[in-house]
């Protein structure tokens, strides 16, 4: 017997389907919509023609108005006193809305964007009605084409709605956040302002907050590292710890712990600040017991940048913990046994069970989660901005302070003094990069990608 393989008639190409298809196929390429009317798919066809219908009248009335003025964000950049001829009287013509002007022109591409999309969605739903067609096979009905949206088609269905939900409230305010960096939209320029190239990129790095940037830089990559190795690192030990033989009431434990980690992370970090102020309670305390004579000035502006810096990541450890903790203490508890007995009959100590067998496992499988924790950490507003706001400030900084990241010094930028808008979107481009080419090339190093 000889498998006899389906013929699969080839797919037609649009030059095809333009010379050799019939009139509604034709007026597909240019009504959108025709096709699937002509073959009585109600749903599809009326949707294709009412999306062309409703972008055209758009485009008319506000489309090609919202792009022509993007080149220029507007034309009157400050407030004029004009004579008007006609009424005979001077009248005051207030200066462009730049930021509304880019946002609608920002949101005209996405929108041109979408419609070529969706034109091409119609060419293809044409093409594979030709082909049917042509084939001599079924052509789906209207009712049929509605019920392959909750079957072959559901994924698509279901998705719909949230793909419109990341296009105006994630891709549409990204875009728009990274054009502004390429305007000198700042203090100085606050409603009217112009397309400047890559001058606020110069400005970050090689301008005047080059100084700033490149520490700043450094600290937050010093702080990501130190708040994910500590973490990760006592969290093994104490899951360990809690682990061990010895140790009864490990429930206990682990709750105990875990509580740290339950409490809402702004409520521990504020609660932590009052403890440590200078006038809190560890001074308090450690004064009271006679281990030092003065306070300590652990995170305020009159706090050691070191000092700063060391209690931050420690606070952090405090917070951090407990969820190292509790992922290390599921994959010992899922750790082949038969591998660490044999280890102890051949003579291995419990360090030695720990770096040959225990910590590489555990390593193995939190890499991943790792490097998820260490972006997070360059990114992590919380612990700085509510520990210390940034202190202590540095007068060599523009607008940051020694403990300050770049993301709380780009929150610096945008909400306070400076208000440098433009260096701000910056600096959210330059920390994507970062964060985005860092977590790629340590991703693709770990055994879990290789082996995956």
């Amino acid at each position: 017997m000889f498998n006899k393989k389906k013929h699969v008639a080839p797919k037609a190409t649009y030059r095809e389907v333009w010379t050799k298809g019939d009139i509604a196929t034709k007026l597909s390429f240019i009504i959108m919509g025709s096709n699937a009317l002509a073959n009585k798919q109600w749903v599809k066809g009326l949707a294709f023609l009412l999306s062309e219908i409703i972008f055209i009248c758009w485009f008319i009335f506000s489309g090609i108005s919202a792009l022509s003025i993007l080149s220029t964000l507007g034309t009157i950049k400050t407030k004029k006193v004009v004579y008007d001829a006609a009424q005979g009287v001077y009248v005051t013509k207030q200066p462009s809305n730049s930021v509304l002007i880019l946002l609608f022109g920002v949101l005209a591409i996405i929108l041109c964007i979408g419609m070529i999309y969706l034109y091409i969605v119609n060419l293809r739903s044409t093409r594979h009605n030709y082909v049917l067609k042509r084939d001599g096979e079924h052509i789906p009905t209207n009712m049929e084409e509605l019920a392959s949206l909750f079957d072959s088609k559901l994924h698509a269905t279901l998705m719909a709605l949230p793909l419109i939900g990341i296009l105006f409230f994630t891709i549409l305010p990204t875009v728009f956040m990274i054009s502004m960096a390429f305007t000198n939209y700042d203090r100085q320029h606050p409603i009217a302002f112009s397309w400047t190239g890559f001058q606020a990129f110069g400005n970050v790095l090689s301008g005047d907050l080059a100084g700033t940037f490149f520490p700043v830089l450094g600290w937050t990559l010093i702080w990501a590292v130190a708040a994910t190795v500590t973490t990760f690192f006592f969290g093994v030990l104490l899951a360990l710890l809690i682990e061990s033989k010895g140790i009864k009431h490990k429930g206990f434990w682990r709750t105990v712990f875990v509580i740290v980690w339950a409490v809402p992370q702004f409520v521990s970090l504020l609660m932590m600040a009052q403890f440590l102020d200078y006038q809190g309670a560890l001074n308090g305390i450690l004064q009271s017991i006679g281990l030092i004579s003065h306070p300590i000035h652990f995170i305020d502006n009159q706090a050691s940048p070191l000092v700063a810096r060391i209690t931050v990541i420690i606070v952090n450890m405090w917070i951090g913990i407990p969820v190292s903790m509790l992922v290390s203490t599921a994959i010992i508890q899922n750790l082949p046994q038969d591998q660490i007995e044999a280890a102890r009959i051949d003579g291995a100590n419990a360090v030695q069970i720990f770096r040959s067998i225990t910590f590489p496992q555990i390593l193995f499988v939190m890499a991943p989660s790792l490097i998820q924790q260490f972006i997070g950490n360059i990114n992590n507003f919380n612990v700085i901005f509510l520990l210390t706001g940034g202190a202590p400030m540095n007068n060599n900084y523009n607008g940051a302070g020694s403990t300050d990241l770049l993301v709380t010094w780009l929150y610096n930028l945008t909400f306070g003094q400076e208000q440098r808008y433009n260096a701000s979107a910056v600096l959210g481009i330059l920390i994507f990069i970062i964060s985005a080419t860092v977590s790629l090339i340590a991703y693709r190093r770990t055994n879990a990608f290789k082996e995956g």
